[in-house]
């Protein structure tokens, strides 16, 4: 085998390698995703395990089991601020967190999903 070829092969391999180890290498900060959640105000709608004006995040992450872009919606609806429909039908703007930094939100995100 020539020395092209095996180079290739070894990147290819470190290049799946890494691909199947990214969602593992990532653990979640709770301290830190609590910390944002409340300086965020998210505790004023949103508890870990009981509904208050907004779901739980226990209720949320059980909705969005599964789902491939699961962590994809949650970063979407804590930073944009789109409208939210409460169950008594009344909507809001949802409030975004208080941080640009992604990882802090991605944190965050990774968080209330492991209810």
């Amino acid at each position: 085998m020539t020395m092209k070829k095996t180079f290739g092969i070894r990147a290819a391999l470190v290049s799946v390698a890494l691909a199947f180890s990214g969602g593992a290498a990532f653990a979640i900060d709770a301290d830190a995703a609590q910390a944002l959640a409340k300086k965020s105000g998210c505790f004023k709608c949103h508890a870990v395990d009981k509904d208050k004006k907004g779901p739980s995040f226990a209720k949320t992450s059980a909705k969005l089991k599964g789902k491939a872009d699961a962590l994809d919606e949650v970063i979407k609806v804590i930073t944009t601020s789109p409208k939210v429909k409460f169950d008594d039908g009344s909507e809001e703007e949802h409030k975004a967190v208080k941080s640009d930094n992604k990882d802090e939100v991605k944190n965050l995100a990774e968080w209330i999903l492991s209810h």
